[in-house]
C-alpha cells in the first residue's frame, strides 16, 4: 500500500525510494529495506538503487542533526535538564566514540538518536557527513547484496 501511495506521488521508483529513504532515516518509525528488496527484485540499476537510499538516508539523517543543533539549549538544559558539568562530560565521550557510533547510524532504534545528538553537542559536520554517508552507504551495499542473494 504505501508502495502504491510514493509511486503514484512521486511517479518514479528512484523518486520513491528517495523520499521514503530520507523519511526512514529521520526520527519517524519507518524502514526502507523492503523497497529495496522489491527493486532489487524488479531488476532495477542496483548502482542507482544504492546512491538513491543512501543520500536519502543520509540526508534524512542531517535532518536530525539540524534539529539537535536548533534545539540544543532548549532540550539539554530545560527538557534534560543538562548542567554545564554533564553537558560536557556528555560532549568528551561522544568526541571519543562519536565517530564510531556515527558509522552505525544506519541501526535500527540507536541509529537516528545518534545523528540528533551529534546535532545537540554541534559535532563537527565535516565529520559527520563522513562517517554518517558512510554507514549509509554500508547499510543499503548490505541490504542490495542480501536482497540479490536471497532472490537469485
Amino acid at each position: 500500500m504505501l508502495t502504491e501511495i510514493l509511486l503514484e506521488i512521486f511517479d518514479n521508483y528512484y523518486i520513491a525510494l528517495f523520499v521514503l529513504s530520507f523519511l526512514a532515516s529521520t526520527l519517524l518509525p519507518l524502514g526502507s529495506e523492503w523497497f529495496v528488496y522489491y527493486l532489487v527484485s524488479a531488476e532495477y540499476n542496483i548502482i542507482f538503487i544504492i546512491l538513491t537510499a543512501s543520500v536519502g538516508n543520509y540526508l534524512g539523517a542531517t535532518v536530525n542533526y539540524y534539529i539537535g543543533i536548533k534545539g540544543s539549549n532548549t532540550i539539554l538544559h530545560k527538557v534534560i535538564r543538562f548542567n554545564n558539568k554533564k553537558t560536557k562530560k556528555a560532549e568528551e565521550k561522544f568526541r571519543r566514540y562519536g565517530p564510531a557510533a556515527l558509522f552505525f547510524s544506519w541501526l535500527p532504534i540507536i541509529g537516528d538518536p545518534l545523528t540528533f545528538v551529534a546535532g545537540l553537542l554541534k559535532y563537527d559536520f565535516k565529520k559527520f557527513t563522513f562517517y554518517v554517508f558512510l554507514g549509509k552507504m554500508f547499510r543499503y551495499v548490505m541490504t542490495v547484496l542480501i536482497a540479490y542473494g536471497i532472490i537469485n
